[in-house]
């Protein structure tokens, strides 16, 4: 919305200058996008009056005149602008002004005449140019008065940006309510009287909507709709971006922009029988003011007479009842329109117009009596005419609202995190119209003004108070917040867990918790499957007992389609049904399986391709297990369905918590699979909570020994170490297996054994004879216990 910073200031005259003016409008949440002088800076330019005007006697387009400018001599002055005529009065630039883009004025001669001065159209004083000649000023216009000063050029346009919920603010009245509760200043609105009815002429409004709560109309006779519309009115307008039109036109838009009402004047003579405000009828056909001819439907809400429609309600006019230079008598409207009524119509027909844009944000429902008496003053000033009675058609039932909203200082004090003065708080809420009532000290009860639709609830209240007393003015501070700390939980997360997997080249598998009794069958001969009521279809017959009997059918399906190297996991429920006697006894157990087939890795130029073996698998599976900081130890499984020799349990604290390996080579003949690899482990093992737990690391250096043992083939390398680390004490900090031989120079049913042994103090360099003393006794120890030798080197 634009607006004459001079308008506004008849309103509310702050003493400030118009950039602070712009910057309060701002921080009060009603942006200035632009603050444009009205015209461009000049000096030297007065009102002049043409005495005579002759022919220039070497030029046929150029004229000789004398210009009085009320002080010395008239001047002498050439002038080439067709409408220059004796007695018109028009902007002269006497010798050393200074007109726009820095054009200086000088004493100079036109084909051999003199020229004191040069008499000046619009657009040399920065504005624009109506007419092709001199800019003509009114007859009244008091001669040799600076121009800046006769038409009010020192002025500003205010281009303001204005959110949906301040529809009260698209008006001079609204804007100038802003700076004068932000100024702590009364606003000064021009004295309005009502017009007293002269004739008796009334016409009946019939209102039979629900989206015209109020709705006022009256008969004005015998208006001059001729009547020139006054200069202070053109620049207000104008200065709005409003062009002006006729009187009754001009009067309406600048009621309008003046008060934010909307109005309508209808020609008297083109109107058949009663007013009526109502909806329209499906394909009922209107053309508009702009001659577009639209074709409206039953949500559309117009205004028409006992024949036709004669406007869109609250958007716009029709032609065929618009008022004309014929015109005499004529009917104006003011009405309050309920928003929703309103809101989506506009753009419906493709219009945006200054009615329907502050209707559909809402309008002041105690406006329209106000800006009815308004127009009847201006329109009697300026056009005359004879004044009806004005007609009120109202629902009382249907108009807003105004419910008072309770508000305590704690709220205020909470959601500012600052604390503002009580009374500062009762006196901003009464400046901006709210009635106030103080129930207590720090409690109130506060009814909106009715122009005020955005205040509803208390947090809106609380918004107001902090807009008057100034963003810029509420102190930074930390939020005082009372914060419990749950107890710290330093846990592996699933998102994590899959993200590990992933990492490690698996891609996930999502399935149903239903498996193929036969499958069930083959990987555990032994389990007895509980069967569904209502199988989706007979491979989904039952619960499963493992992941497998999910993933290994997608696992074929890949395979049958040329897919060589294939590796899924899932995370999901197997169902433990042993020890169940009915179903509530069934055990869900949270479960996460692997299965690779193919090679260890995928194909590629440097590295050549091998199938994958027992300690692929196990690396992979330890991987996540370290993700997870679980620690884990291996014993040999016994599960029908893995291979007995390329299989293990997964032991932690004792307890088995799933197993990984190659399938038993007879089921992987039967699925038709291949060498396969599959693990499956307890989710909740997996996603146990640990603890960081942080060793200072030894700035000392470590000393590695190696040996190598010739040890039974039975024996498991797993005790061997286990025997190791306990018998070399604190000193041992690791101790690792790097070389496994059998073949010549072993004998049959035994192997050589290469371990690694780190020592290391935390606080000190270990000597020679501690680390010889610990390696004798480790030696000592397996020799007794294994029967194990010393191999030679």
């Amino acid at each position: 919305m634009k607006i004459s910073e001079n308008w506004l200031r008849t309103w509310v005259n702050p003493a400030i200058d118009s950039n602070t003016l712009s910057e309060q409008l701002t921080m009060l949440g009603l942006e200035v996008d632009e603050l444009a002088p009205v015209a461009k800076a000049f000096t030297g330019v007065v009102v002049g009056e043409v005495l005579t005007v002759e022919q220039h006697p070497d030029a046929d387009r150029l004229r000789v005149t004398t210009v009085n400018i009320g002080s010395g001599e008239p001047l002498q002055i050439v002038c080439g602008a067709p409408n220059v005529r004796v007695g018109m009065k028009a902007p002269v630039a006497t010798i050393g002004a200074v007109l726009p883009g820095d054009f200086k004025i000088k004493k100079g001669k036109l084909r051999g005449i003199e020229s004191h001065g040069m008499l000046c159209g619009a657009s040399e004083i920065d504005l624009e140019d109506k007419i092709d000649g001199l800019l003509e000023l009114p007859e009244d216009a008091p001669i040799g008065v600076n121009i800046r000063e006769y038409l009010k050029l020192d002025d500003n346009v205010i281009d303001i940006s204005i959110t949906p919920n301040r529809g009260d603010c698209f008006s001079v009245r609204g804007i100038a309510r802003e700076i004068g509760v932000i100024n702590q200043l009364p606003v000064t609105q021009p004295e309005i009287q009502p017009v007293a009815a002269t004739i008796a002429d009334e016409k009946a409004v019939v209102v039979t909507t629900q989206g015209a709560p109020r709705y006022l109309g009256r008969i004005i006779k015998n208006v001059n709709v001729k009547a020139a519309t006054p200069e202070w009115m053109e620049q207000a307008l104008t200065r709005s971006g409003v062009r002006t039109h006729s009187i009754l036109v001009d009067i309406t838009n600048y009621v309008l922009l003046e008060l934010g009402q909307p109005m309508h004047a209808f020609d008297l003579a083109k109107l058949e029988g009663a007013v009526q405000v109502r909806q329209a009828t499906a394909q009922e056909k209107l053309q508009l003011l702009n001659e577009q001819e639209v074709e409206l439907n039953e949500d559309v809400m117009v205004i028409a007479d006992d024949a036709k429609a004669l406007a869109i309600a609250g958007i716009m006019g029709g032609l065929a009842s618009s008022v004309t230079d014929d015109t005499q008598d004529i009917f104006l409207e003011s009405a309050f329109f309920n928003p929703l009524a309103i809101a989506g119509r506009a753009r419906r027909f493709g219009l945006h117009t200054d009615s329907s844009q502050r209707f559909e944000r809402g309008v002041d429902f105690e406006l329209p009596i106000l800006a009815m008496n308004r127009a009847s003053q201006l329109i009697q000033q300026l056009a005359g005419g004879e004044f009806g009675p004005v007609t009120v058609a109202e629902q009382t039932d249907l108009l807003p609202k105004r419910e008072a909203i309770e508000l305590n200082q704690a709220q205020v004090d909470q959601l500012l995190g600052y604390t503002v003065a009580s009374d500062f708080i009762t006196d901003a809420l009464t400046r901006l119209g709210c009635t106030v009532t103080v129930k207590a000290q720090g409690e109130w009860s506060v009814v909106p003004p009715s122009h005020r639709y955005d205040m509803a609830i208390y947090q809106d209240l609380i918004e107001e108070v902090a807009r008057i007393h100034g963003y810029d003015n509420i102190q930074i501070s930390l939020p005082k917040i009372d914060v419990q700390l749950a107890t710290y939980q330093d846990r592996f997360e699933l998102a994590q867990l899959r993200q590990t997997i992933a990492t490690l080249g698996y891609q996930e598998a999502i399935s149903f918790s239903f498996a193929d009794l036969k499958l069930e069958k083959q990987l555990n001969p032994n389990v007895q499957p509980l069967a569904l009521a209502n199988p989706i279809s007979s491979d989904l017959a039952v619960m499963r007992s493992t992941l497998l009997s999910s993933l290994i059918p997608c696992v074929q399906y890949n395979l049958n389609r040329q897919q060589n190297r294939v590796r899924f996991f899932e995370l999901g429920l197997r169902f433990d049904y042993q020890n169940a006697t009915n179903i509530d006894e069934l055990k869900q157990i949270p479960t996460l399986a692997l299965i690779a087939v193919g090679s260890s890795a995928p194909e590629q130029w440097h590295v050549k391709t091998q199938p994958m073996d027992f300690f692929d698998l196990k690396g992979e599976v330890e991987q996540i297990l370290a993700a997870g900081r679980v620690k884990v130890q291996y014993q040999r499984s016994t599960r029908e369905w893995l291979h007995p020799g390329q299989s293990a349990e997964i032991v932690a604290d004792g307890q088995s918590i799933g197993y990984l390996g190659r399938l038993h080579p007879s089921l992987e003949n039967e699925l038709d699979l291949g060498t396969t690899w599959v693990a499956e482990l307890d989710q909740t093992a997996v996603l146990q909570s640990y603890v960081s737990n942080f060793t200072e690391l030894s700035r000392f250096p470590s000393v590695r020994r190696d040996i190598a043992l010739l040890i039974d083939d039975k024996i498991e390398v797993k005790e061997i170490q286990q025997l190791i680390q306990q018998t070399g004490g604190e000193l041992l900090d690791s101790t690792w297996l790097f070389d496994v031989y059998t073949g010549q120079g072993v004998e049959a049913g035994k192997r050589s054994l290469a371990f690694a042994l780190l020592w290391q103090h935390a606080s000190r360099t270990l000597e020679d004879a501690e680390i010889k003393s610990g390696m004798d006794h480790i030696i000592e120890v397996l020799q007794n216990t294994y029967q194990a030798t010393l191999r030679a080197s």
